[in-house]
């Protein structure tokens, strides 16, 4: 997956994050800040936003577990194209190489 074809999956997430059903929206948001809170986890501080790209080909199946975990009595919060996307989205804007909403490249 390239960086491209990822950040507008990601950004999809965060739409429908923000168009969730109101009172299914906390849940949503409570499971994106947990999966974010283990991508923290799992590239530490500093990292770029090709190995967050890397993370996410490798699959998600960790943040279904999680989103399960979570909210175990709630089948619609465990959609990767919402919680786990607007996470990696978020997550996204902490990247080294990330500032003003774009990819920043080394010349």
């Amino acid at each position: 997956m390239d960086f491209e074809s990822a950040i507008e999956q990601w950004r999809q997430g965060e739409r429908r994050l923000r168009a969730a059903p109101p009172e299914r929206r906390p849940t949503q948001e409570r499971v994106a800040a947990a999966i974010t809170g283990e991508l923290r986890r799992r590239l530490g501080g500093r990292f770029t936003s090709a190995e967050l790209v890397e993370l996410y080909a490798r699959g998600t199946g960790w943040c279904l577990q999680l989103a399960v975990s979570l909210a175990p009595g709630d089948p619609w919060a465990w959609d990767s194209s919402v919680s786990v996307d607007a996470a990696f989205a978020r997550y996204l804007r902490e990247a080294a190489d990330y500032a003003g909403g774009r990819r920043v490249l080394e010349e």
